[in-house]
């Protein structure tokens, strides 16, 4: 199964992971709707909603990058309408935008806590449900968030309860969505990587250039997600998919590729259950 001439409804991918997405997805020809706050060059964080559409197209899709803030109901709703209205539907909407802060209770402002919880869950929640309504039209049609599979170990919450109890929400979303969906065909999937992924957000959170070096690139995330979207959206929802895992499934055997120091350096991240399996090819590259 192919993406060509899909459009895909990306919230915040303007660099990272979301961009990753977009471009591999562009390589078969792909139109993307590129739904961001960055109009204009930030000081800290490469990439516009205008560069992304520029590397969007270079890849070979289509692109159309707007200004959105995934918090304002009103903005949403007129940035889908403007997406349906430019390219005829929405077969795809993938929920990346996302706030973070790794701050324990006390450390957390209300500020910063509403910011995570606005953005994460109810971004994700407004932005699926003003999709909905397209992706009924749409043949295979996808949701997929990035989010963990939803493991209650005290640990993930103990240091970092605000962040932790906002992505989760976006993996209840797929939890409640994929089972309200399914008799409509649309396939509700989460996404998430087994190790930190070099990125903009991990530099500036997690530990700088050195987490950096322990970390796989953006591209084991793209690669993972074009292979959930191009699955059948009746047979495959309703899944906590770890990255290589479905790389694996998907008969990729060297993951050499995605990162520039042994897998037993790699920086593990947070959230993943212990008991998720680690094959041999994945545990070797």
């Amino acid at each position: 199964m192919s993406l060509k001439d899909k459009v895909i409804f990306m919230s915040g991918g303007s660099r990272g992971i979301g961009l990753a997405m977009a471009k591999k997805a562009a390589k078969d020809g792909a139109k993307i709707v590129v739904a961001a706050k960055t109009s204009e060059p930030h000081p800290k964080l490469p990439g516009t909603i205008f560069t992304a559409a520029e590397e969007i197209i270079e890849a070979g899709g289509d692109a159309l990058p707007v200004v959105c803030d995934i918090r304002n109901e009103d903005n949403v709703r007129d940035v889908i309408n403007q997406a349906v209205e430019h390219f005829g539907g929405i077969d795809v909407c993938i929920n990346n935008a996302s706030a973070i802060q790794l701050t324990n209770v006390t450390d957390t402002a209300m500020k910063r806590y509403d910011l995570m919880h606005q953005i994460n869950g109810r971004g994700t929640y407004m932005v699926s449900k003003y999709c909905l309504p397209h992706l009924m039209k749409a043949d295979n049609p996808h949701i997929l968030n990035l989010s963990p599979p939803l493991d209650m170990s005290p640990k993930w919450f103990s240091g970092t309860v605000a962040y932790t109890m906002a992505k989760y929400t976006m993996s209840m979303c797929v939890l409640g969505m994929a089972e309200e969906f399914k008799e409509f065909g649309i396939a509700v999937n989460a996404l998430w990587p087994r190790t930190a992924i070099a990125t903009a957000a991990v530099q500036n959170h997690l530990g700088g250039d050195e987490i950096m070096r322990l970390s796989r690139n953006v591209d084991i995330m793209a690669d993972a997600a074009y292979e959930i979207l191009t699955k059948s959206s009746k047979e495959f929802t309703g899944n906590f998919c770890i990255d290589d895992l479905i790389l694996h499934d998907a008969g990729i055997k060297d993951f050499t590729k995605y990162a520039n120091v042994p897998f037993a350096e790699l920086m593990p991240d947070f959230f993943v259950p212990d008991d998720t399996p680690v094959p041999d090819d994945v545990k070797n590259s």
